[in-house]
């Protein structure tokens, strides 16, 4: 994307277009006038050259807003099993029926695909303002929808976010706690269960855990890399427990994976929290209902996605609104973790 050291005028978008001034101006304004295809040969320059009308947040403010947009890019079925996102939309939700807005959910394949819809959104005035959410290190989100002026919050650390107003959990406190406590039990080989290294809270959680290992003088514990599914989970359990060093506690990076890593230690005849200790990442309703019962880090998801909600009309707003932490997750040790035993030969 070009990125010029001199304010983009609608007079450069139309010489790149090949139209004239108020064709622009018709294509932006949603009138008459201009075909489909000149309408998106237009926003095409626009977006190439990284410019949006500023009549875009006036007209904007003069209306009531009565849409926010969510787009997630993760698998659908990942989605509806993932109680994260269930409570953090329904946290979104309580907010939003308050002042009688809806939420327009969407489901990207790419933050690629992201951006575009994002424009799309905010070019034809289909929400007043955007939820961002599972920041990646140098997200490529970042540069276009801050120049189109797209009013968001950012759900992630201000090191991942740009300019955009974030909220976010302590993940690297979070992570310290949990592995101090494995190692106050007695733990010395510990492993990590995490996700995608580029998506940013992964990488804050695959460096705390790094760090306090080292903290705590024990030797690097093994990290495995997943998509956060249930078969991911259960394929790097698998391979931790038939791996030479077994470890004798796995943290994992959410709940999904922390189940299935229990199903394969049965399986394996490994003894939850006898013989391998376990511990979760998000405390929902599941860590609850297996048997041993998951020890979890947990926070409140729902008071989280209010919380967004709730920044996000303060951005709306016109307030100008610093980044924040909300919470810190906290530690609830269940029947899933215990002082290990040694490993038999």
């Amino acid at each position: 994307m070009s990125t010029p050291s001199v304010r983009v005028t609608i007079k450069d978008v139309a010489a790149a277009a090949g139209v004239s001034k108020g064709a622009v101006s018709l294509a932006f304004n949603d009138k008459p006038g201009v075909s489909d295809a000149t309408r998106e040969r237009i926003f095409a320059a626009a977006r190439q050259l990284g410019w949006a009308p500023n009549s875009s947040a006036r007209s904007l403010s003069r209306q009531s807003v009565d849409t926010v947009g969510l787009a997630i890019c993760r698998p659908a079925r990942l989605l509806g099993l993932e109680p994260f996102y269930m409570e953090f939309v329904s946290g979104i939700e309580s907010v939003l029926a308050e002042r009688d807005c809806s939420l327009l959910l969407r489901l990207v394949g790419s933050l690629e695909e992201e951006i575009r819809l994002q424009e799309r959104w905010w070019r034809e005035r289909q929400v007043g303002g955007s939820i961002l959410v599972d920041f990646h290190q140098e997200d490529p989100r970042i540069g276009p929808l801050g120049r189109i002026g797209l009013p968001a919050v950012a759900v992630g650390h201000p090191s991942l976010t740009g300019g955009f107003p974030s909220v976010w959990t302590d993940d690297d406190a979070a992570v310290a706690e949990a592995v101090r406590y494995l190692g106050v039990l007695g733990h010395r080989r510990i492993a990590h269960v995490g996700g995608p290294r580029g998506l940013g809270h992964s990488a804050i959680r695959t460096t705390a855990f790094e760090r306090t290992m080292s903290e705590l003088g024990l030797d690097r514990g093994p990290h495995v890399e997943t998509g956060f599914s249930g078969e991911d989970g259960a394929r790097a359990t698998r391979s931790l427990l038939l791996s030479a060093e077994r470890p004798t506690a796995i943290l994992y990076d959410n709940d999904i994976m922390a189940v299935a890593g229990l199903g394969v230690a049965a399986e394996m005849g490994v003894s939850v929290p006898d013989d391998l200790s376990l511990l979760a990442w998000d405390d929902s309703q599941l860590c609850r209902l297996t048997h041993p019962t998951l020890s979890a880090m947990s926070h409140d998801v729902h008071g989280f996605g209010a919380q967004v909600a709730r920044v996000l009309f303060e951005v709306l707003a016109g307030h100008d609104v610093a980044s924040r932490p909300v919470a810190t997750p906290s530690l609830v040790p269940r029947a899933s973790t215990a002082p290990p035993r040694p490993i038999a030969s």
